[in-house]
């Protein structure tokens, strides 16, 4: 799984995802696909500009933002036909008279594109498996050639425009390595995948483990009376820090220096501690 190229969302870039999710590496840029909306907004207005640049239709025309791209981040459907016709591949409607064979058989095609208002996503073959890349997951999802038509006619069913990619695609690792190999088991994704899963759980819980220790260390910084400041130090060193007989330790908590405020050497000693609690 580790040898399949896929960009996980960044801000508004999901264009920018999905054609290097497709195209199996770091091919473009933001920079570059702005680079193409600009191109084509000259073009249209040189094309506007042909009739009458006096006209009441030019003077609007050009007062519109892009029509190719926002500052969110979102580009059109002509920017990524632009920059895949760097690589001379065709984007074709889903639903046009040249996708018949794709809306029969869609397991014959090698990728499909798709876009919902600004977010686009991609659905590539790597080998003879298929593979939902959308930038939105954590890692690429395993879909099965029957789960294929299912998953396309789901997303339309949600307003999402599909367009079938054809051409021929740049090399990649995880093409290669799949036609060597025979692809990912059923088995082995599952268990990557559980893997994955139970990774993230820990690591949200250890996150949530250190917010909560910053949490009740900034808690000492609250402008409070003596009595009350030194009652709090001791229910928090004994319950997080499981001091559970005070004696037993090098400190009293009676002592003068006790009741001063905490350093700040105490309040990191107290966050890690907190944070490497084990997770229950």
């Amino acid at each position: 799984m580790e040898s399949i190229f896929h960009e996980k969302q960044e801000g508004s870039l999901c264009a920018q995802h999905c054609l290097n999710s497709l195209l199996q590496g770091p091919y473009f840029n933001a920079v570059d696909l702005a680079s193409f909306a600009h191109e084509l907004d000259e073009a249209e207005r040189s094309t506007m500009a042909e009739g009458n640049i006096d006209s009441l239709e030019y003077k609007e025309f050009i007062k519109q933002p892009s029509f190719n791209m926002d500052d969110s981040g979102y580009f059109s459907i002509q920017v990524i036909c632009k920059a895949l016709s760097v690589w001379n591949l065709d984007v074709i409607p889903f639903n046009s008279n040249e996708a018949e064979n794709a809306r029969k058989n869609p397991v014959d095609e090698t990728a499909y594109i798709c876009n919902q208002q600004n977010h686009w996503l991609t659905i590539r073959k790597l080998g003879k498996q298929w593979f939902n890349l959308n930038s939105i997951k954590a890692w690429p999802e395993l879909i099965s050639d029957t789960y294929l038509s299912m998953l396309l006619a789901q997303l339309q069913t949600e307003g999402y425009s599909i367009f079938v990619i054809r051409g021929v695609f740049p090399e990649c690792e995880a093409e290669q390595l799949f036609f060597l190999c025979g692809g990912v088991t059923k088995q082995d994704y599952e268990l990557f995948d559980a893997k994955q899963r139970s990774l993230i759980k820990t690591h949200s819980k250890k996150n949530n483990k250190a917010l909560e220790a910053e949490k009740c260390c900034n808690s000492f910084e609250e402008e409070v009376n003596p009595d009350l400041l030194r009652n709090k130090r001791v229910e928090y060193f004994e319950k997080q820090l499981h001091l559970t007989d005070a004696t037993d330790k090098n400190f009293t908590f009676n002592s003068p220096d006790f009741k001063n405020e905490l350093t700040d050497e105490e309040k990191l000693k107290a966050a890690i501690e907190m944070s490497l609690q084990p997770i229950e």
